[in-house]
């Protein structure tokens, strides 16, 4: 005889173990979206009432077959085991450019056509045009800037920080931050020597970089990253590694940001000590260490402030926004991350915030702690960034423990 309580249990066991819809769904992920990002914009520009006429349409559609199929295979061959500078910049390039012809097709083939027809303006054949003309020009436009603004040297962006436990004598200690330099398939040297000569000229008493140095080996980005040697700090420069290193032997870069003269924070903490008032500088591997399977690589707070005065203030560095959970939760009082890049390409960053606490700036976690996100001093992949600016930071610690003016 059966026991039916087993059966059912049974069941509910098989029933808990099958992965809900909308992760069966995020499996065809890497299948659907290039389909989407190149076939919607192929039916907006050239078969939602344009008729244009046939070989418009014909040599058209061939470019975004062409698109379509060029697009995984030169990322492919650009980013698996071949590992072709050439084929990375096409594939990334096409990606960017994919992603903002589809945001905008989407947006003008809805709104800006219902705008028009409301508007009563022309027929529907009309409207079909214009919304194809000022879809390619918004682009054309977008991506010619994105591109200028992911090239160039980021702008300093300067804020204060007050931090409540922060000693007097460390009043106006000056912090700056560079993150996400994703050297990579585009040779950025020069770009990398007028970024750390840009560090060099804020006078900073520590100098963070918070991960993600380059896509690719030390071996193979060394002399994208041998300007970082340049960089001067009155107290310390130091590292964290992100999760692109651990695509890409983490070790080797912990081993040459060493040999360049910062520190790399791996799970530890040194002390900066400043008109008789200390503070914890703390750094912590990247929150896909461990999963990469590389031997003494995991981020543990515990072991980061082991030995340090629990009142002391405490800044920590952690590539991942998200790591602020484990932070407050140990009573952290600054943590400064980047990886998110700001969302890079608008409307990327709603995808984003889905998986991190914060986008960019400061943010408040829990009754102490506070974030600070970079949007990144560099670019990942495509090499454009719209509406969302890349930045180098220096923050400013502010201490509320001032002697009264007399």
């Amino acid at each position: 005889m059966t026991d039916t309580s087993d059966t059912r249990s049974a069941d509910s066991d098989a029933q808990a173990q099958q992965p809900s819809l909308p992760h069966r769904l995020m499996r065809y992920l890497p299948l659907i979206a290039p389909v989407l990002l190149w076939a919607v914009p192929c039916w907006v520009l050239l078969y939602a009432g344009q008729h244009w006429p046939l070989p418009v349409t014909l040599a058209g559609t061939a470019l975004f077959v062409l698109g379509l199929a060029g697009m995984p295979l030169a990322m492919a061959r650009g980013h698996g085991r071949r590992q072709q500078d050439g084929a990375a910049i096409v594939g990334d390039t096409l990606l960017g450019a994919s992603w903002v012809l589809f945001t905008w097709s989407v947006l003008f083939g809805v709104v800006l056509r219902l705008v028009l027809a409301v508007a009563g303006v022309g027929g529907g054949q009309d409207r079909a045009r214009i919304v194809t003309w000022a879809v390619l020009g918004t682009t054309t436009v977008l991506l010619a800037w994105g591109y200028a603004e992911a090239r160039r040297v980021p702008r300093v962006r300067r804020l204060d920080v007050e931090l409540p436990r922060l000693g007097a004598g460390l009043d106006g200690l000056r912090v700056a931050l560079i993150t996400d330099t994703h050297y990579g398939p585009l040779d950025r040297a020069r770009w990398s020597a007028r970024v750390c000569e840009t560090v060099n000229t804020l006078d900073a008493d520590l100098v963070c970089h918070t991960g993600d140095i380059a896509d690719g080996t030390a071996e193979r980005r060394r002399a994208q990253a041998a300007p970082l040697g340049t960089v001067r700090a009155a107290h310390a420069r130091v590292y964290v590694t992100g999760n692109h290193e651990y695509y890409s032997q983490a070790q080797g870069w912990v081993d040459l940001m060493d040999e360049l003269g910062w520190e790399p924070l791996r799970n530890r903490h040194l002390l900066l000590e400043r008109g008789g008032d200390t503070l914890v500088v703390a750094g912590v591997d990247d929150v896909t260490a461990e999963s990469s399977g590389l031997a003494g690589h995991r981020a543990h707070l515990t072991g980061a402030l082991s030995g340090a005065d629990p009142d002391l203030p405490v800044l920590l560095l952690a590539h991942q926004p998200k790591f602020v959970d484990r932070a407050a939760a140990a009573g952290i009082d600054l943590q400064l991350s980047g990886h998110t890049h700001g969302g890079q390409i608008w409307p990327f960053h709603h995808l984003v915030r889905l998986d991190q606490p914060a986008l960019a700036g400061l943010t408040h976690h829990g009754p102490r702690t506070l974030l600070y996100t970079s949007r990144g001093t560099g670019f990942w992949g495509p090499p454009f960034r719209v509406f969302a600016p890349s930045e180098i930071t220096l923050l400013v610690l502010r201490s509320p423990h001032l002697p009264a003016a007399p």
